[in-house]
């Protein structure tokens, strides 16, 4: 048997799972020489070796430093979007507002993604991976020092103001692991180190919950009261400068050898053979991919109404237990994250993107089925307990639907998907976020996790739908050129 016959039946053995990665990156990317600190040399040659011919690939130490200071940024966001409604109560009285209004400086996240995601998407694959992260980081920056100034009861517009200047950067960094990852990083490492990078923006809610109950007690002295949230506010502004500055001086756009036979063949593409319009308009008509999207924005979606109101559910059953609901969406989002770097690695080991995405879903819907009827059982221990076993599955769903949408809509852009699933997760998130703080209001916490676990439940036949009817683009290419080779 020919060598060539030899790699033609290794690559059929490959298609039962539709393994191969697929990796691509931006368009009109120019990176910095990054020298000869590689670790490995990738000895993948079944992505792409009948379609073209090898090309020299590298694996570069400095992947993971990269991974690290998108890490560090995102976490640093995260944790200023929940840094007001863990503790809302306390803001509620600070400001003399109303729950509404204190919801809406967590929902101001998900509504300035909508209208920016398209422009950030074009911006991705123009301009590149590094001028994102760093305008992104400039803008969380930014709007950390704004609310500086904000310590003050008479003073909510402009910490508003701040809060939506970070809600800005957000849009900058949802929709970069799968490319970082893409980037960087080798065929069997890429869903790992998009786990990793969503690792870091759950790392950021996890510090929400836990450290501002911590710094701000619920004490009755308003100038008292004004001093901690002084304090909240300046060591966010002091981290934020010091990882933008951070990115500035490390942060690099893409290694000078690819990771992979299919990043090197990307990079071969001229930038006006590629349409991002086009692009957008195909993912749109992609019928499997509509399910991805809708399904994955149901299951975040809940995820951002649970973390946002979370402060109202405990203290309604759990009175002056401010600490333990931030300890709560602590573990939340420690087993959730758990329940990311398991995933990722189960998918670089099995690439059983369809079968794992529904079993965790179904899993999220029975966790927060659990959730919702052990609430007001008037035990601390048992909350704790649900909350964890809530998050480790739902919170570990965010990895999946990005690597799933990757093979979904190969070859499209990883920044295009990612960022629709994310705008979709958006909106549901300011849905859902006003109508359980209605149903609360008006018929408690239960009525509340029940309408949540309605739509959980229709996300998940969603899935099951997907399960049975999305194609895998890159098995069909593949076996085309190998019976016909």
């Amino acid at each position: 048997m020919s060598s060539q016959d030899e790699l033609s039946h290794e690559w059929m053995d490959s298609l039962g799972n539709c393994s191969p990665r697929k990796e691509r990156t931006g368009l009109g990317e120019y990176g910095h020489p990054l020298g000869d600190d590689c670790d490995t040399l990738e000895p993948s040659f079944v992505d792409t070796a009948q379609l073209f011919p090898l090309m020299e690939t590298k694996l570069y130490k400095r992947r993971w430093v990269m991974l690290f200071v998108f890490s560090c940024y995102s976490m640093s966001n995260a944790f200023m979007w929940l840094q007001y409604g863990i503790i809302s109560n306390i803001f509620m009285r600070f400001y003399s507002i109303d729950s509404l209004a204190i919801d809406w400086l967590s929902m101001i996240y998900f509504l300035t993604y909508i209208p920016l995601i398209l422009p950030v998407m074009w911006l991705l694959d123009s301009r590149g991976i590094r001028d994102v992260v760093v305008v992104g980081s400039a803008f969380n920056c930014i709007g950390a020092w704004i609310k500086t100034s904000t310590a003050n009861s008479n003073m909510f517009a402009m910490t508003f103001f701040g809060q939506f200047v970070c809600s800005v950067a957000t849009v900058y960094i949802l929709g970069i692991p799968s490319r970082l990852a893409s980037l960087w990083f080798g065929q069997q490492e890429v869903s790992t180190a998009c786990s990793i990078g969503v690792l870091g923006n759950q790392m950021g809610i996890a510090i929400g919950f836990l450290v501002p109950p911590i710094l701000v007690p619920n004490v009755d002295d308003m100038t008292e009261l004004a001093y901690h949230i002084r304090i909240m506010f300046y060591i966010s502004a002091g981290v934020a400068t010091f990882i933008f500055v951070l990115v500035i001086i490390v942060f690099q756009e893409r290694p000078e050898l690819p990771p992979t036979q299919a990043q090197a063949q990307a990079r071969s593409i001229q930038p006006d053979e590629y349409s991002y319009m086009a692009s957008i308009f195909r993912l749109l008509r992609n019928k499997p991919f509509m399910l991805l999207v809708v399904s994955y924005g149901l299951n975040v979606g809940c995820f951002y109404a649970i973390s946002t109101l979370l402060n109202r559910m405990i203290i309604e059953h759990y009175p002056g237990e401010e600490v333990n609901a931030g300890r709560i969406g602590l573990t939340i989002v420690i087993a959730g994250m758990a329940g990311s770097l398991i995933c990722g690695i189960w998918l670089d080991k099995t690439k059983t993107y369809k079968q794992t995405t529904l079993v965790v879903y179904v899993l999220s819907l029975v966790g927060m089925l659990v959730y919702a009827f052990t609430l007001n059982l008037g035990h601390l221990w048992v909350v704790f307990v649900t909350a964890g076993v809530l998050g480790f599955f739902m919170t570990g769903y965010l990895p999946l639907g990005f690597e799933f949408a990757v093979e979904l809509t190969y070859p499209e852009s990883e920044g295009t998907s990612s960022g629709l699933l994310n705008c979709s997760a958006q909106i549901f998130g300011i849905i859902f976020t006003i109508s359980q703080g209605k149903i609360i209001d008006k018929w408690g916490t239960l009525a509340g996790n029940i309408f949540l676990c309605i739509f959980l439940l229709i996300g998940t036949v969603m899935t099951g739908k997907i399960l049975t009817s999305a194609p895998c683009p890159l098995q069909k290419a593949l076996t085309t050129v190998v019976l016909f080779s």
